[in-house]
């Protein structure tokens, strides 16, 4: 079980280098910007704080206790990929047990991506900032494609390095990235119906922050606030919302926003300034400038116009 008084006593591991990595991973060093370990070989792991400096993809094969990201957990499901980006934390839980896993890890370092094409593009590959519970969980043909992507960068450390080794690995770890998204593609629509149940919920809780004058309180609507409340992680939030509807969240928030919007403005016995505060708005002014923006006129002029 978790403990706060024990996770606040454990060891914490800073990898910030592709040595300190390796060596925790049992492992020399054949690169200095990039490594794929085989974790059976590494040494067992109990209870431990690591602090991620850089990109880790972990393809675990067996149930070997739980790690913690954040407040949430993630138990080793078979067949699944895990992404870590530099800034993440994670810690191993402490269940009295040495935990051996099994499975392969790539880690490149930041660094290796500079200058190249796939740094400007890293953005797009919002699974690196998705929380543990929204893993990928491949299938066994899937499985195969992951480990012979990871199997060709290691065969590629095994070379001596040369001016070409940048180019050919940076450009294995696109393709890699590349069958990733397609295949977090496929668990979107494969888990089509629970996704439903999730962007029905959404819609709900929109309706109830915006009708029930919570905007007051905390202020505009906020992607992160719903994606909270859904128990997901932003990004994951987005692009399932993305996927499903052809909307960003913020876009549909915007949206629904306004209607409401309009809807409250028919009262003319709330003063305009009112109705800016109850959707969230500090200032009537933003309110006013958002609403002529998306409308094409002011409030006061939609009023008098209905």
């Amino acid at each position: 079980m978790y403990n706060e008084k024990a996770l606040n006593m454990v060891e914490t591991i800073v990898l910030d280098s592709i040595h300190k990595y390796n060596a925790f991973g049992g492992k020399n060093t054949l690169h200095p910007m990039v490594s794929v370990l085989d974790l059976a070989e590494a040494p067992p792991t109990k209870y431990k704080r690591l602090v991620m400096d850089v990109y880790c993809i972990m393809f675990k094969n067996t149930a070997c206790g739980d790690l913690r990201y954040g407040k949430g957990h993630y138990d080793y499901q078979d067949g699944s990929l895990l992404f870590f980006a530099p800034g993440q934390t994670v810690t191993v839980e402490d269940d009295g047990e040495w935990h051996h896993p099994k499975g392969y890890c790539l880690v490149f370092h930041p660094d290796l991506l500079r200058g190249t094409s796939l740094n400007k593009g890293m953005h797009e590959h919002s699974f690196f900032n998705y929380q543990m519970h929204e893993a990928l969980h491949l299938s066994i043909d899937e499985q195969k494609i992951i480990l012979e992507a990871f199997a060709k960068i290691d065969i590629e450390l095994r070379r001596p390095i040369d001016r070409h080794s940048k180019k050919l690995i940076v450009s294995d770890i696109e393709q890699l990235l590349t069958y990733c998204t397609r295949f977090y593609d496929r668990q979107f629509i494969s888990r089509n119906d629970t996704h439903q149940g999730v962007l029905e919920k959404f819609e709900q809780l929109v309706n109830d922050y915006l009708l029930s004058g919570k905007g007051e309180i905390l202020g505009l609507p906020s992607v992160n606030y719903f994606a909270g409340e859904l128990c997901l992680s932003p990004n994951y939030f987005g692009d399932l919302v993305k996927r499903e509807t052809g909307k960003s969240p913020q876009e549909y928030i915007q949206l629904k926003l306004i209607e409401t919007a309009k809807e409250k403005i028919f009262d003319e016995s709330k003063p305009l300034g009112q109705i800016a505060s109850e959707l969230g708005f500090k200032y009537s002014s933003h309110f006013t400038r958002s609403f002529k923006n998306k409308v094409g006129m002011t409030p006061l002029e939609y009023r008098n116009s209905n």
